[in-house]
């Protein structure tokens, strides 16, 4: 149970990742991304990389620059510009839904401006999905200097797109309907230089 636990990636720049199992019955239409991040990098760094043997950028939250976040499905992207952090926690929620191609970007319980991206289109079930590092092929293909280093948290995948509600819930760490992957109920394999440590202060 990593309640109240952080992964510490604690290299810059690391060949660090961590594995994430998640139980995907059939591929997805639609889906939400939530994690809580912490890092005082200014490089391009990757949060969340789903990848399929199709598709490397299958789903993807990458940060270029600090006043920046970018959205991947399918391997084609949105920008939501952000105000640049006071180095604190940042939690984000990205969801996005085939049947309109809208996508979401929430970010500490606030929602930006929605996007099209992708409509139509279907995420591949059989998938890797790592924190920490940006895929170029299917479970690998990393480049260092896209890698995260800091601390990551709270790490959630929804099949579905969440309400408002439930944004705003996940930011504050309230109760969360079932998801595909739970942050305190997450099955997970660390490989390389990151520890598990108690989170510092919430």
């Amino acid at each position: 149970d990593l309640y109240r636990k952080v992964f510490v990636f604690r290299k810059d720049p690391s060949d660090a990742f961590v594995v994430l199992q998640a139980q995907l019955e059939q591929p997805l239409r639609n889906f939400t991304v939530c994690l809580r991040s912490y890092t005082d990098l200014s490089r391009p760094h990757s949060l969340f990389s789903y990848a399929t043997k199709a598709q490397d950028n299958e789903i993807l939250l990458f940060k270029p620059k600090p006043e920046e976040y970018r959205f991947y499905v399918g391997g084609k992207f949105v920008t939501f510009r952000v105000p640049e952090g006071r180095r604190d926690w940042e939690h984000i929620c990205t969801s996005w839904e085939s049947s309109t191609g809208i996508a979401e970007f929430w970010l500490n319980g606030k929602p930006w401006p929605r996007k099209g991206l992708q409509r139509g289109y279907t995420v591949g079930a059989t998938a890797a999905i790592l924190l920490g590092q940006e895929q170029d092929s299917f479970g690998g293909g990393f480049d260092l200097y896209n890698s995260f280093s800091g601390e990551l948290t709270d790490v959630y995948l929804w099949d579905t797109g969440l309400s408002p509600d439930k944004m705003r819930a996940a930011f504050l760490s309230l109760r969360l309907p079932p998801a595909l992957l739970a942050w305190n109920s997450l099955s997970y394999e660390i490989k390389g230089d990151v520890v598990v440590k108690p989170r510092l202060r919430e």
